[in-house]
């Protein structure tokens, strides 16, 4: 199929803005958390103040990489992705717009309350209720423009790409509203609508689906999209996307409970929890097979092309985490896995390996084509950021997993009198050589995205207004 359609200007000032600041707050965001990693080697680097406090600054890191780079990668290449596939340009351009400096405002919020320790103290939903409503204002706002572009599409098909980014962003706004319904008491407090077990149960109902569909569902969308993009081959197979699709849309909203294993939450719960977090490895890996398998016949392509590669590496650490998830949801594994690093390399080996990953690759392959510019700057400095990134990751991941072995084993053993055999002391100091490597991961890691930074620098500098906006005004040819 090769029909020219009249000449569209698509609106790639958004995904310019978008993707620039994705950059920005990744090197922000991770190199608070090589910070904050620091400060387990080095105690004193919490300068003995409370706004640099280990407490204080992790909930900081944890929005700034989630919502700040995760956030502005999705938004950055969602608007892409659906105006290329839809053919048309996205519906309002002033309500794009709104979702651009509305996203960095919530951002910059959280950047001032969270140190100053205004919190709901709820995971991945800390923030406090003026910053929630702007949140979900910001976020219903997203879905008109998303879902407004789709109605008004020149192709007949909604590519499957667009139904995963349209999951994310439904799915999303549903968490953030239940989860944050509190009664407010001051301008920077307030206190949950639930109580007890039912708040735990609807926080890691939001807590697990933050990365479910926030940070699983959506970038699914992303590499439906760039992979077969950038590998230049067609989905291996369309309908087994399709399976994957409402599979992990179906199974996924069921999973939170793996979090409260052995609490208060009643057992039939926790139980529903765990089998439904083991099932949902058949359309994980559903999915991950689908990304691998479109590089038939293209595999040779990973000799010379870094973009492909980190692509492809995403897609092994999204198979890897999708089975190490599992398996830690089972309660036997769980009661040695839980409240230890191993815990924190499982959510790191999603965030670095698969999450950072898969939105590096997919912003070298948008970068130039939204600047209007044949290619990055540098083939080399992709490719320097890409052993960075993996050697990062690696270190990180291995250190927790030692670490949360390790720690789990000492604190499960007791003496033949019935006491513990380790304090909290010995089993804290034999984790010590793990925080040091984790660090080092994580500096690895963060350094990567500097050569990213600067990479980007040189391909924007180098294209001027008109070639950017001329890139949005070539004729659409052909299927996307």
């Amino acid at each position: 199929m090769s029909t020219a359609i009249s000449p569209t200007a698509y609106n790639y000032k958004v995904v310019r803005q978008f993707a620039i600041m994705t950059v920005v707050w990744g090197i922000l965001g991770m190199g608070l958390g090589v910070f904050i990693a620091s400060q387990l080697v080095w105690p004193e680097l919490n300068l003995g103040l409370p706004w640099t406090t280990f407490g204080r600054l992790r909930p900081l890191h944890t929005n700034l990489v989630i919502f700040a780079f995760g956030g502005c990668a999705l938004f950055a290449t969602s608007y892409y992705v659906v105006q290329r596939t839809c053919q048309t340009r996205l519906i309002s351009d002033s309500l794009a717009a709104f979702t651009f400096w509305g996203w960095q405002a919530v951002i910059v919020g959280a950047i001032v309350t969270l140190p100053l320790g205004y919190t709901t103290t709820k995971e991945y939903a800390e923030l406090e209720w003026p910053l929630a409503i702007l949140l979900a204002i910001v976020w219903v706002t997203y879905g008109l423009v998303f879902f407004g572009t789709i109605t008004k599409r020149k192709t007949k098909h909604i590519y499957v790409g667009n139904w995963f980014y349209g999951a994310f962003i439904v799915v999303t706004a549903m968490l953030h509203i239940v989860n944050h319904a509190s009664l407010p008491v001051t301008l920077f407090k307030s206190y949950s609508a639930y109580a007890g077990a039912t708040d735990a149960m609807i926080q890691w109902w939001y807590g697990h689906n933050a990365v479910g569909f926030f940070l699983t569902t959506g970038f699914l969308g992303m590499m439906y999209y760039f992979v077969p993009k950038q590998a230049e081959r067609p989905i291996y197979s369309y309908r087994l996307s399709i399976v994957h699709f409402w599979a992990l849309i179906t199974l996924y909203i069921w999973a939170g409970p793996h979090h409260l294993h052995y609490t208060a939450l009643p057992d039939w719960a926790q139980s529903l929890g765990m089998a439904m977090s083991i099932i949902l490895l058949a359309p994980s890996w559903g999915g991950m097979i689908n990304g691998m398998m479109t590089l038939s016949g293209a595999w040779h392509k990973l000799r010379t092309d870094p973009i492909l590669r980190f692509l492809v590496v995403s897609l092994a650490f999204y198979g890897m985490s999708t089975f190490e998830g599992p398996m830690m949801a089972i309660k036997t594994v769980n009661s040695l896995s839980h409240y230890t690093d191993w815990t924190i390399g499982h959510v790191h080996a999603g965030a670095l390996g698969w999450v950072a990953m898969i939105s590096i690759g997919a912003l070298y392959h948008l970068i130039p084509k939204v600047f209007g510019r044949a290619q990055m700057h540098s083939t080399g400095l992709i490719n320097t950021h890409f052993w960075l990134a993996t050697i990062g990751t690696v270190l990180y991941i291995a250190s927790m997993w030692v670490n949360g072995i390790t720690q789990g084993l000492m604190w499960r053993a007791i003496n033949d009198d019935g006491t513990l055999t380790y304090s909290f002391v010995e089993a804290l100091q034999a984790s010590h050589p793990g925080f040091i490597v984790r660090a080092l991961g994580g500096a690895f890691f963060a350094a990567g995205m500097l050569f990213m930074a600067y990479n980007v620098y040189r391909t924007v500098r180098a294209s001027t207004p008109a070639e950017a906006e001329a890139a949005a005004q070539i004729a659409v040819v052909g299927a996307h």
